[in-house]
């Protein structure tokens, strides 16, 4: 805020959203804190470029007036997106029950000793719409927890029915999901094997036992149960 014996200017650097063949405005707030009545003008060293309203007024006693500042449409950038643009804000005492019609330029003369107080006001540009972040790993529109979970179905040599449906619930869950799924998978995977392996023990007693003729019955009837429990558990995976 910038502040004098008339008037109290806010803010004290006018900042516009620039963006590219747009016009874009700010405001100030003329404050009097006296209790005169105050006459004001507005000048810039740009005048093509802002249009100014209103650019001259009066501001009555202990109250605010507000002015607004729009930036004409710009068709290039400037460099470094620097702007040396600067408002000057002239102030002095007008007669008591002036208007704004009353306000002339030769209010603003120093002329026999009169006060006038003058505030400059610099312009700064802001982009319009700054980028926002990109995630690491979204620039090939995958995240690194989905490629490790991907790489442990592949580590986990699951029969490729099942290896297609987790990775499709991989495609469609969190990593937490995903980590959950193939971890579950590979207890099911280890109990299967440990099952197969009793199977086989049993199968390999029951040849032990049996004659050749009783024995090749035992081994087909052993057989087809072993793929059943296969054909299960594939059914169970693919279900999940």
């Amino acid at each position: 805020m910038s502040m004098g014996d008339f008037l109290s200017i806010q803010p004290s650097e006018l900042k516009f959203p620039f963006e590219l063949r747009k016009q874009s405005s700010c405001s100030m707030q003329l404050a009097n804190k006296t209790d005169q009545y105050i006459a004001f003008k507005v000048k810039t060293t740009n005048p093509k470029r802002y249009c100014v309203r209103p650019n001259a007024g009066i501001v009555l006693p202990n109250s605010l007036c507000n002015v607004t500042v729009t930036m004409q449409a710009q068709k290039e950038a400037p460099a470094d997106m620097q702007c040396r643009d600067k408002f000057l804000i002239q102030s002095v005492i007008a007669p008591n029950g002036a208007t704004n019609k009353d306000v002339t330029q030769e209010m603003f003369n120093r002329e026999g000793g009169k006060v006038i107080d003058e505030f400059r006001v610099r312009v700064v540009y802001i982009p319009a719409n700054p980028p926002s972040p990109v995630p690491e790993g979204d620039e090939e529109g995958t995240s690194p927890g989905t490629s490790s979970a991907e790489d442990e179905i592949h580590k986990s040599s699951l029969p490729e029915a099942v290896s297609r449906k987790l990775k499709q619930s991989v495609g469609n869950s969190s990593f937490s999901e995903a980590w959950s799924l193939v971890s579950k998978l590979n207890e099911e995977k280890a109990s299967a094997i440990k099952q197969n392996q009793k199977l086989l023990d049993e199968l390999e007693l029951t040849k032990k036992q049996t004659g050749q003729g009783r024995g090749g019955k035992g081994v087909s009837l052993v057989l087809l149960l072993f793929g059943l429990l296969v054909g299960i558990l594939v059914g169970y995976f693919i279900r999940k």
